[in-house]
């Protein structure tokens, strides 16, 4: 592993599939990957799984085909919680068989009904049983909270705040949580939270903020108004030693999106990250 912790997941280049992800990140040397689910064979995953494998590259984390405990906007089905989880349950065997010690990013959904008290019960009761599980075969489950915009769509925890509440009710140590800054940024306390929880990060996304277009339309680290060095700065500061993925959600139909050209979006969004990283170092 070099000395950048870089990343990048596959949303960052959708438009690809998973084998053209691999060839390029390969090309461009890229060390870490963040699997989507969602670009594996459905019925017969092994040979993609084989060829991550014989790539070299170390997985990050992995984003499971259904995510969410509660519906959300691109995934509104199932609608019960139980059978959701019996879908991650499944994304958790597998990459307990073939990838042991990686975290699995999970959101919350929106909460039923607007019933956040049923939300808060139901979401600690089934993570509890999940995170156990995940221990049993290896691997870690991360809940990431989400930017207000999307309270009511995709979720109901919309801080640091929100997520630690569910991970302290958890209480297990392989239950933790996922900081994208593109979601926490605005939160006035998330330096001292990221401080409080730094033993529980168990993964970043990084990325910048433009005042959205549509849910999926972000802009490269460095392009927009985070700040981004004093977020990663306070995320290493406390003990966080992880992959920072590159995560993008840019749609093809916004002008300028980034994933019209993948390869480009990889190079520009490994060099500034690297320009950040060395004054969060420096």
């Amino acid at each position: 592993m070099s000395t950048l912790p870089f990343g990048v997941s596959q949303y960052t280049t959708w438009p690809l599939t998973f084998q053209q992800d691999l060839d390029l990140y390969r090309a461009m040397g890229v060390e870490a990957i963040e699997v989507c689910e969602a670009k594996l064979d459905a019925a017969h995953p092994e040979p993609q799984l084989q060829a991550l494998k014989d790539s070299g590259m170390t997985v990050s984390s992995v984003q499971p085909r259904l995510h969410s405990l509660f519906p959300d906007l691109p995934r509104p089905e199932p609608k019960s919680p139980r059978e959701r989880m019996t879908a991650l349950r499944g994304t958790i065997e597998l990459f307990g068989r073939h990838f042991p010690g990686t975290t699995l990013v999970t959101i919350s959904g929106a909460a039923p009904d607007g019933d956040y008290a049923r939300a808060y019960h139901t979401a600690v009761a089934e993570y509890r049983e999940a995170a156990r599980m995940a221990a049993d075969h290896g691997v870690r489950l991360a809940l990431e909270p989400l930017n207000p915009i999307l309270m009511n769509i995709d979720t109901f925890l919309c801080t640091i705040a929100h997520a630690g509440r569910v991970i302290e009710s958890v209480d297990h140590p392989q239950f933790g949580l996922f900081v994208d800054v593109w979601h926490i940024w605005e939160e006035t306390a998330a330096p001292a939270l990221i401080r409080k929880y730094g033993d529980k990060i168990f993964g970043v996304h990084v990325n910048d903020w433009r005042d959205p277009r549509a849910f999926g339309d972000r802009y490269l680290p460095g392009e927009g108004v985070i700040p981004l060095v004093q977020l990663l700065r306070a995320i290493r500061q406390a003990g966080y030693t992880g992959i920072y993925t590159l995560e993008m959600f840019s749609e093809t139909r916004l002008a300028g999106s980034y994933w019209t050209d993948p390869r480009h979006t990889v190079l520009e969004g490994r060099k500034a990250f690297s320009a950040i990283w060395e004054k969060v170092c420096a």
